[in-house]
Order: structure tokens, then sequence, then C-alpha cells
């Protein structure tokens, strides 16, 4: 995908031997630390389950818990249940597609137990990607080499790392998004706007990156509003914006084409097995063979909302509640560092923001050669976009999930931690501008720098900066915490 320089090579392996780490770290918590009896959905296990599938259960069971779930069963047994359509299908599908190449082991093993293998390769092979991706939009967009590398680094050491692994869909989102943003840096629109909507039907936020279009669109209609015919500009910005709308928008509008049909038109419902009928009747899951749920007839039949609405009461400040103060706690890390960013860049540059990102600089030489690394005008889009799904997390969503929706979603989260390292962390300004290689000059006495910068701060932790001791501290903890607690069935982000 794309050359293996030193940096990237560095940025590969690293995330490569973090994805093992997690692989293994889950196994052994998951066989040490006794389960949590936690009110979350568990389906029967329909297939017979042999020596070997209990072995894949053993090694592989901690990343299936909570929402992964979801995604294994819809990938095992299709849309059955109503509350399945908060879950999109781009990543079972993809499931889906992976126990199919280990059709070889299926005399061995049974669908789950292929699904489970499949989660443990293929999101350890989009984790790594992701962070390829990342380092590429890095060099794209900073024009810094280190903070490019240091931002993918920090990536692999995600404090969403638990959910780059397990059975959910943040890590092929992150690949999806990541790889959309370098195409569109590149001037290739049309790959873009295709990954872009393959992103949408793996996640409902995928939809906000049209703002990534619309306003890549919109710089190109101002360029050239001075040289080619104004009205002629203005109805091929119009168009573009509307296919860029169609094609974002018609995977989600398809997903929800499919619900309906499943749940408001007479026989097309598929069959279900008994148990899992039974299972609906015990827990009260609507199933498309019972009454007409209300959706199907409003205007605009939206099966997604109505279950955000009924089943997880997601909307505009229902969370704001005194028992979800300790939720809003564990998020709180994350939501300041996103604000941090914001108010740094904001008051760095309150011109581009009046501008809307529109006119970079009022000085023509700046515009010509901007300055490198995170305060970068070119980072404008990248940081609205982070502010606005900060904004939108806090104010509308279960808050908690706040951590993975961000680092799943947004480069800015990654961008600025290696920004604050690189500005406030005195080890790393005795590295060479060019990451991978040795510092120039010895390093201060009883300090340490290996070739992977990141990993030397944490050798060094006691001589580090505050700043640096806080960024890697909260990365590190939550990397850990989340492996500890949500392959044990305890809540987490």
């Amino acid at each position: 995908m794309w050359p293996l320089d030193p940096s990237r090579k560095e940025v590969l392996g690293f995330a490569v031997s973090c994805r093992v780490l997690t692989l293994v770290l889950q196994a052994v918590f998951n066989a040490i630390i006794p389960d949590h009896r936690a009110e979350a959905f568990s389906p029967p296990r329909l297939a017979p389950s042999g020596s070997a599938d209990q072995l894949v259960e053993g090694l592989l069971g901690g990343l299936s818990h909570w929402d992964a779930e979801h995604f294994l069963f819809i990938a095992e047994h299709g849309y059955l249940y109503e509350h399945n359509f908060a879950f999109f299908p781009g990543f079972p599908l993809v499931l889906l597609l992976g126990a199919e190449l280990l059709r070889p082991l299926w005399g061995l093993l049974n669908l789950r137990s292929c699904l489970l293998i499949s989660v443990a390769l293929l999101n350890s092979l989009f984790s790594a990607l992701a962070a390829l991706a990342l380092h590429d939009l890095g060099c794209l967009v900073l024009r810094c080499p280190r903070q490019a590398s240091y931002g993918a680094l920090l990536f692999c050491l995600s404090p969403a790392n638990v959910f780059l692994t397990a059975g959910y869909s943040e890590a092929l989102f992150a690949l999806l998004t990541f790889s959309a943003m370098g195409q569109l840096e590149r001037g290739h629109s049309w790959t873009s706007g295709l990954l872009f909507a393959m992103a949408t039907g793996v996640r409902s936020n995928g939809l906000v990156n049209i703002g990534f279009l619309i306003h890549s669109q919109c710089q190109g209609f101002f360029s050239s509003l001075m040289v080619h015919n104004a009205l002629r500009q203005l109805l091929k910005l119009m168009g573009s914006v509307f296919l860029s709308v169609f094609t974002l928008g018609l995977p989600f509008a398809l997903f929800q084409y499919y619900a309906y049909t499943q749940f408001c038109l007479p026989g097309s419902a598929h069959p279900i097995p008994q148990p899992l009928l039974q299972l609906a009747v015990d827990q009260g899951y609507r199933t498309a063979e019972g009454n007409k749920p209300p959706w199907c007839s409003w205007g605009l039949p939206l099966i997604y909302s109505y279950i955000q609405d009924v089943y997880w009461n997601v909307g505009f400040l229902r969370y704001f509640e005194l028992k979800q103060v300790p939720n809003f706690l564990l998020a709180a890390p994350m939501a300041i560092l996103v604000a941090w960013a914001t108010w740094t860049y904001v008051t760095t540059h309150p011109w581009l923001f009046l501008t809307l990102g529109m006119q970079r600089s009022k000085n023509k030489k700046t515009l010509e050669k901007p300055e490198p690394g995170f305060l970068s005008p070119r980072v404008f889009v990248y940081l609205v976009h982070a502010a606005a799904l900060l904004l939108f997390g806090s104010l509308c969503m279960h808050v908690q999930v706040l951590t993975r929706f961000l680092c799943s979603s947004t480069p800015i989260v990654y961008w600025f931690s290696a920004h604050l390292l690189l500005d406030q962390e005195p080890l790393l300004k005795s590295l060479e501008a060019v990451p991978g290689k040795p510092p120039a000059g010895d390093p201060p006495p009883g300090q340490k720098v290996p070739r992977n910068s990141i990993m030397g701060l944490l050798y060094n932790w006691k001589t580090c900066s505050l700043v640096t001791r806080c960024v890697l501290g909260y990365f590190v903890t939550y990397w850990l915490l989340g492996l500890l607690l949500h392959c044990n069935w305890l809540p987490w982000t």
C-alpha cells in the first residue's frame, strides 16, 4: 500500500507487536480473572461445540464480549432482532468473508469459532494498516515526519486499544476513514468518496465525514472563482456536493430500507430457530414475525433513530444524570485532550476559523509555505471534525463511549498528543529530524533512547516531563485497563 521507509517500518513493527501483546494479555486476563455476570446480550449457542471450539473460546473468548456479541451474532444468524439494526453490516460481512477463508477448518470448528478467529486476525490486520494510513495522512497534512511518526506510534497505544482488537468495528472504520482522508489530501476525490462510503457502511458516524468532501469542494470553488465563470463553477459545486451526499448516504439508506422490508412489509421475515425465538420471548426482543413496530408508520421510517431512542435512550442531554458521573469521569481525559487541542488551534489561528478555512492566511508567503506540524492551516478541517464529534458525543451519546468514538474517528487525538510530546519533552528534542535514526550525540546520563522513540520515553519515565507522563500515562493505563475489564465482562468505555 505504501513504500516501507524506516519510519513506516517502525510504525508497522510497533503496531504488530502491540496487537500480538493484546491478544496474549486478553487470553491471560480472561483465564485468570472470573467473568462478571453482566446483563448483556448473550444468545444461546446453536451449533455443537467440540474440544477445538472450546480451545478457541478459551484463547479468544475475551474478544467476544459486550457489543462484540452482537456483531458475531449478526454474522452467524443475520439481523433477527430489532435491536440488531443498531450495528451496521460492514463489519459482519467482513467477518463472514474471513470465516469463508477459513473453510478448510470448518470440519474441525463451528462457525462461531471461525468468526472469532476472523476477529482476531482481521482486526489485528486492520489496526496495523490503520496505523500506516495514519502515518501516511500525517506526512501529507502535517508536513512534519516526526509528528506523523509519533502520532502513528501513539495510535498503536490507543486508549481504545481493546476495541481495535475485539469484535468491534472500530479498527475497520479507522482504516477506511484514515485512508479516505489520505486519498482526499492527494486529490483523489473519487477514491476518497468510495472509502468514506464504505466507512459509512461500517459505522453511522461515517456520515459526518461528508464535511471533508464538501470542504474540499468549497476550497476548489473559491480558488477557481476568479479564473472561471462563476455560475458554471457554482453549478459544478452544487453537483459535486449532491453527489457526495448521495454517495456517503447510500449505504445508510440501503440499510434502513432493508430493515423496512424485514419489519414493515408482510412475508419478508426470515424463519428464526426456536431457541433464538424463545430468547426473544424471554428477553422481550422484537422480531419481524410480531406486530409492526411504530417506526414503520413514520413519514421517514428510520429504524436506527428508533433503536437509539427506545433501546439505548440516546438523545440530547439524556445522559446528564447524577448516577452517570463515573462515566463522565471515565471519558474526561479524552474530552479534555480534544478540547485542549481545539483551544490551542483556535487561539493560534482565529482568522482561519472566521473564514472557515477558505482563506488560510492574510499573508501570501505564509499561504505558500504553511507552518508544519499540528498548528498547520491544513489541520483546520480535521480539528473542526474532531470538535464536532466531541460536542455531539458529550451532549447526545452515552458519554463513556466517547473514548473509542474519537480514537477511531479522528487523527487529532494522536496528532495533538504528538505535538505536546515534541513541544514539552526535552528527550525528544535530542533526536534528529528523521525518526528511526539514533539521536544526534549522546543522551543525558541515565537515559537510553531505543529505535522506537515512544518506547524510549517509557523506558526513561522518571526523567520525562509532566506533560509526557500525563499523555503516555493516560494512553498506557487505558490500553491495559481496557483489556483487563472488557475481557471479563466488566464495563468499560
